[in-house]
């Protein structure tokens, strides 16, 4: 099931994926990750890797290191390594892999394993029909429900959480006029020149709102596809910071509505 935008008429002819992954302390998943990522099967020529690493503290960047240099570049793929020498958040790192970035069409896709690679077809598949310019994989149309968290050893934490993301999902979209049933989606796929002018300045999770809301008010309304969705608990590796980081949430649902749109000029 879909939710579809206004009709977009230009049809885009893609050559290349830029798929980029900020990655932190995710040692005991992130060879799969970028195993499955780099074997993933595309409707493109070409898609890049871009992998930045955060300086983790659990073995990661030597992982990571490992997997780049036993991966040199093909035609058809090929694999970008940022090195951080600081943990500055999500979204400072998926911001860094914007500024290289040279595929048609980006994705971003988190370090762990709680959304599936199978569906990176379905997500751009969109944006090659001209059907949109900006896709969602939307955990809740897949699970028809908002109580997509599931924590084995924690029901209390996922119970906040879900509530938290349906308080923060109904807000957002009463805020900017849409009725999205994911805006906080890990799953973000968009034409790279739709962001290209866009002024971001997020640093953590907040770069989610940031992203959604700059396309949205630039005129890229997404369409959301249901995605495949296994949430993982904190003893997994969840780096939400589940009492500080919802303020930040809403600060940034309000700031991103009025707040500087362009690079070039204070609109």
């Amino acid at each position: 099931m879909t939710k579809v935008p206004a009709k977009v008429t230009k049809t885009t002819l893609a050559s290349k994926l830029s798929i980029i992954l900020p990655i932190f302390n995710e040692a005991s998943t992130v060879l799969e990750l970028l195993d499955s990522v780099y074997g993933q099967e595309i409707p493109l020529p070409a898609k890049e890797m871009i992998i930045v690493e955060s300086n983790s503290t659990d073995g990661t960047r030597e992982i990571v290191k490992t997997f780049v240099s036993n991966h040199p570049d093909s035609s058809a793929v090929t694999v970008k390594l940022i090195l951080q020498e600081t943990a500055k958040g999500k979204g400072h790192a998926v911001r860094a892999g914007l500024e290289v970035a040279t595929g048609e069409i980006v994705l971003i896709q988190d370090g762990d394993l709680e959304y599936d690679m199978n569906d990176y077809p379905s997500l751009i598949q969109p944006i090659l029909d001209g059907r949109t310019r900006f896709v969602l994989g939307s955990r809740h149309l897949a699970a028809s429900t908002w109580r997509i968290r599931k924590f084995e050893h924690d029901a209390l934490k996922a119970a906040f959480m879900n509530l938290g993301g349906l308080f923060f999902h109904t807000f957002f979209n009463v805020l900017y006029g849409q009725r999205l049933t994911d805006p906080t989606t890990m799953f973000k796929v968009f034409e790279r020149s739709c962001v290209q002018r866009l002024h971001f300045e997020a640093e953590r999770f907040d770069f989610d709102f940031e992203l959604v809301a700059k396309l949205i008010r630039s005129g890229s309304l997404p369409l959301e596809v249901a995605v495949s969705y296994t949430s993982r608990g904190f003893e997994a590796g969840k780096k939400i910071r589940i009492f500080l980081d919802p303020f930040t949430w809403l600060r940034a649902i309000l700031r991103f509505r009025f707040s500087k749109l362009y690079k070039s000029t204070g609109a």
